[in-house]
């Protein structure tokens, strides 16, 4: 059975190790904060069972692993200024903790270090390793424009979020199997279908999360329930409500994003969402990603036992019910 503790513990022994220059502090300090404040290292994970699935050693793919989470790292400090995020990980954000001039440099300079780790690949994987990197970098960078394009429109569709959430999520889930993939000499194939697995399970994973928004336990959930629908997001949920509902729901609906009582809002939105289905539905949608990515990783010929953890970590990021 797969031990994502095991697996996490060994990339927190890694960023740790990482030596930082001891000036300027204000340059260093937040990122070493940054960096200890935790996460689920989902992604450096799939980077060391790619490697793993092609019995390569997990030990000849840590810079590239580390490369992964220290991008994902630079992200979310820029995505947290952006959305003006207090917390992150329950922790101050960099931005609230500093100010917003050291969270951009501190993003900055993380992403050079990703860089850095990613280098130390051997010179034959080199070329085509930063190719992947700098493509999904961009990628990346795509999907959260387009996410902050949302917010000012009113007519995106069901096939536009989906591919915002490839770009902005799931492209760096694929990008961190290839890495793994290239440097365990996997054929072009086979690095393809690893793509498409990581997208996938990545696509599954973020409608897994705008359903848990507003369906979890509050007392597993670790945050606001309905803070999607408080915040008036344009999730997959809201999305399909849009297109199921009819005229007088439409109204129903246009009415509670200017709701004041947040109890109300999310209560009577969750009613509606229910009498539409639209619950049902999205866990369809999730389904379908989930059966496209465990497809995928069944077309690539290695032993089932190589396979198998990184069938457990996809049905773990499917199942939570945090």
């Amino acid at each position: 059975m797969l031990n994502l503790k095991s697996y996490a513990e060994l990339i927190e022994v890694e960023l740790t190790n990482i030596q930082l220059p001891n000036s300027p502090i204000a340059l260093y300090d937040p990122i070493a904060y940054f960096l200890k404040i935790g996460g689920k290292r989902i992604r450096p994970i799939l980077t060391l069972l790619a490697a793993e699935l092609f019995s390569i050693e997990k030990s000849e793919v840590i810079p590239q692993a580390l490369a992964i989470e220290i991008f994902h790292n630079f992200t979310l400090i820029h995505d947290d200024i952006m959305d003006l995020a207090p917390l992150r990980r329950n922790q101050q954000t960099i931005h609230e903790k500093w100010d917003s001039n050291v969270a951009i440099l501190t993003g900055d300079a993380l992403m050079i270090i990703a860089y850095q780790h990613l280098g130390r690949i051997e010179l034959q994987f080199l070329p085509e390793a930063f190719e992947s990197f700098n493509k999904t970098a961009l990628e990346v960078c795509e999907g959260q424009q387009m996410d902050m394009d949302f917010e000012t429109r009113n007519d995106v569709t069901i096939h536009e979020y989906i591919e915002m959430i490839r770009l902005k999520t799931s492209v760096l889930l694929g990008a961190a199997l290839n890495l793994g993939a290239i440097v365990a000499k996997a054929s072009t194939k086979e690095k393809e279908s690893l793509r498409i697995f990581g997208e996938n399970i990545g696509i599954a994973f973020q409608i897994q999360d705008d359903i848990l928004d507003l369906y979890s336990d509050p007392t597993k959930f670790g945050k606001q329930v309905g803070g999607d629908v408080i915040a008036n997001k344009k999730t997959l949920l809201h999305l399909t409500a849009v297109t199921k509902a009819n005229r007088e729901q439409l109204k129903i609906i246009s009415q509670l994003q200017s709701e004041n009582d947040i109890s109300l809002k999310i209560s009577r939105t969750k009613e509606l969402f229910d009498h539409l289905e639209i619950k049902q539905e999205c866990i369809y949608r999730m389904e379908a990603h989930y059966k496209l990515a465990i497809d995928a990783l069944n077309s690539i010929n290695v032993s089932e036992k190589h396979k198998t953890p990184l069938l457990e970590l996809a049905q773990f990021l499917i199942t939570r019910d945090l």
